[in-house]
């Protein structure tokens, strides 16, 4: 499943490219939209976005900026220190997408992990929060991605996910 999420993405970007739009917004099928919030989100979008940007719209306020680039009272577009989980919906530019296509010809891990590795793919990543987006998955039934896993790997699984996480936590995006 998760190398089909990854196809998806992929499959967007390249309508980015071959379409030769500046930027177009991905979205999930499990978000619900504040009208009044997503007004001026995409407001901010139009003002702020170019070709070279990736800008994701996170359901959840987790990420703590690096770099405040413009806000609107509370609405804020950030470059964060450390990039978050979840590609719900994100505003790809062209040539982000362009680069993103190149970096991921091989599909070794899920495409929110690949995409916070920054210093792999060349690409930053911004975010604007709070943008009037929310998670209803557990209304409609919730992830099929997700599985058991069996006891024997959980421990693996943890290690591995603690090696990520120092990782990422060592490269943060700079301003």
């Amino acid at each position: 499943a998760e190398i089909g999420v990854f196809q998806s993405h992929r499959k967007c970007w390249r309508m980015i490219v071959d379409q030769g739009w500046d930027y177009a917004m991905i979205a999930e099928d499990d978000l619900a939209v504040s009208s009044p919030e997503m007004t001026r989100a995409r407001a901010m979008i139009a003002d702020h976005m170019t070709p070279d940007m990736y800008l994701r719209l996170p359901p959840k306020r987790r990420e703590k900026p690096a770099k405040v680039i413009a806000t609107d009272g509370e609405m804020a577009l950030i470059l964060p220190r450390v990039i978050g989980l979840q590609c719900c919906c994100q505003v790809v530019g062209r040539e982000a997408a362009k680069r993103l296509l190149q970096g991921s010809e091989q599909i070794d891990r899920p495409v929110d992990t690949w995409l916070q590795m920054h210093w792999v793919t060349g690409q930053k990543l911004h975010a604007l929060l709070p943008n009037g987006l929310s998670e209803i998955a557990h209304q409609i039934g919730g992830s099929t991605i997700q599985q058991k896993t069996r006891t024997s790997g959980k421990l693996m699984r943890e290690l591995k996910r603690g090696w990520y996480r120092a990782q990422v936590a060592m490269r943060p995006q700079r301003a």
